[in-house]
C-alpha cells in the first residue's frame, strides 16, 4: 500500500484576514472511518509543526455537499514527550473536541499506513489526557485497534425527557448525557432531544439514547454529538452507555454496542471513588470506572489531494 503524504506546513505569514499563505499549491489528507464514524487526518512530520488549517478550513473540509465531508478532522503529529503522537481533533464545525475513541483509531491507522509509526502500542496525547492505544492491521487497508479509554466518571441521575427510560451523565474526558430504556430509536428526534439534553445538563452534551440490543449485542444507540450532529458512531458515547448500563443493572464488565455503523466492544475496569474531573463538584456522583477499553475496526477510504484555491472562501478562523 503506498503511504498517505504528509503535507508541508505552511507559511507562517498571515494576511490582513489571517488567511495561511500556502507554500505549496495542494495538501493532502487521509479519509478513514471507524464504524462508520468517518475522520479527515492531516500528519506533521515533527513535534513542532503547526496544523495547516484554520477552523474555516476545517468546516469547509468536512462539508457533505461541497467539501469532502467528515465527522471530523484530526490533526496528528510526533509527539515532543512521554507519547508517540499527539492529537489535535476538530469537530465538523471546526470546534475543537477533548478526545474521541473512533477518532484516535483513525489516526493510529493513518500514521502506520503513513510509515510515522509501526504496529503495536501507540501512545497518543489528547486534550483529555494521554491513551494507549493497540494496534493490528488485518490488511485490505484494514485494522483492528483497542484504546486504553482512561476513566469513565458517573455523574448524577437527572430527569430523562423520554417515558420508560431512565437519563445519567457521565464523562469520558468530554460530557455525555446517557438516556436508556425500552425506547423506539427509528421514531426519535435527536435534534429536538439534544436541546433538552443540554438544558438538563446545563451544557452542551453529547446524547445517546440506548436500548437492549438483539442479534447478539447487549446494547443498541443513536447519538447526537456536539459540533457535529448525529454521527453513525461514537467511541466515547459508546463506553459512557456501557458504563451507565452497568450502573443500572443491565449489563456486565464486556459490553457489545451496536452503533448504526457497527459493533464497538467496551470493557469495563474496577469501580472506585472519584477524584474529580471536568464535572467535579457540579455534576459527579463520585463513583469512576478506571481502565475502560474500546475496540472495534478501522478502515482507510482515500488519499484526497485538495488544492488549496478550494480554501479562497473558507479564509480566516471564522
Amino acid at each position: 500500500m503506498v503511504p498517505a503524504a504528509a503535507p508541508r506546513p505552511p507559511s507562517e505569514t498571515r494576511g490582513a484576514s489571517d488567511a495561511i499563505v500556502w507554500r505549496t499549491r495542494t495538501i493532502t489528507l487521509t479519509k478513514l472511518e471507524a464504524a462508520g464514524n468517518d475522520f479527515l487526518v492531516v500528519l506533521g512530520r515533527s513535534p513542532h509543526e503547526p496544523l495547516p488549517l484554520t477552523s474555516s478550513h476545517v468546516r469547509a473540509l468536512c462539508d457533505r455537499h461541497r467539501g469532502i465531508g467528515a465527522d471530523g478532522l484530526i490533526f496528528g503529529r510526533p509527539a515532543a514527550a512521554v507519547a508517540d503522537l499527539e492529537m489535535v481533533l476538530h469537530n465538523a464545525d471546526g470546534s475543537e473536541a477533548e478526545m474521541s475513541g473512533n477518532g484516535i483509531r483513525c489516526l493510529v491507522h493513518a500514521a502506520v499506513l503513513a510509515g510515522l509509526l509501526g504496529p503495536g502500542e501507540v501512545r497518543v496525547a489528547t486534550a483529555a489526557g494521554r491513551r494507549t492505544v493497540s494496534y493490528e492491521p488485518v490488511g485490505d487497508g484494514r485494522a483492528w485497534a483497542r484504546v486504553d479509554m482512561g476513566v469513565v466518571r458517573l455523574g448524577r441521575e437527572v430527569q430523562s425527557m423520554l417515558p420508560r427510560t431512565r437519563a445519567r451523565l457521565a464523562d469520558v474526558g468530554n460530557p455525555h448525557l446517557v438516556v436508556i430504556g425500552d425506547v423506539a430509536l427509528d421514531a426519535l428526534d435527536l435534534g429536538a432531544l439534544g436541546v433538552a439534553a443540554a438544558h438538563a445538563a446545563g451544557r452542551p452534551v453529547n446524547l445517546e439514547v440506548a436500548r437492549p440490543g438483539h442479534t447478539g449485542a447487549d446494547l443498541e444507540l443513536r447519538v447526537l454529538e456536539r459540533g457535529v450532529g448525529e454521527t453513525l458512531a461514537c467511541g466515547t458515547g459508546t463506553c459512557a452507555v456501557a458504563a451507565v448500563a452497568q450502573a443500572f443493572g443491565m449489563v456486565g464488565s464486556v459490553v457489545r454496542v451496536d452503533n448504526p455503523g457497527g459493533r464497538l466492544e467496551v470493557r469495563l475496569g474496577t469501580a472506585g471513588s472519584s477524584t474529580g474531573g471536568p464535572l467535579a463538584g457540579v455534576e459527579l456522583a463520585g463513583v469512576e470506572l478506571a481502565g475502560v477499553e474500546l475496540a472495534g475496526p478501522v478502515r482507510k477510504v482515500a488519499d484526497v489531494e485538495v488544492d488549496t484555491s478550494f480554501f479562497a472562501s473558507a479564509s480566516g478562523d471564522g
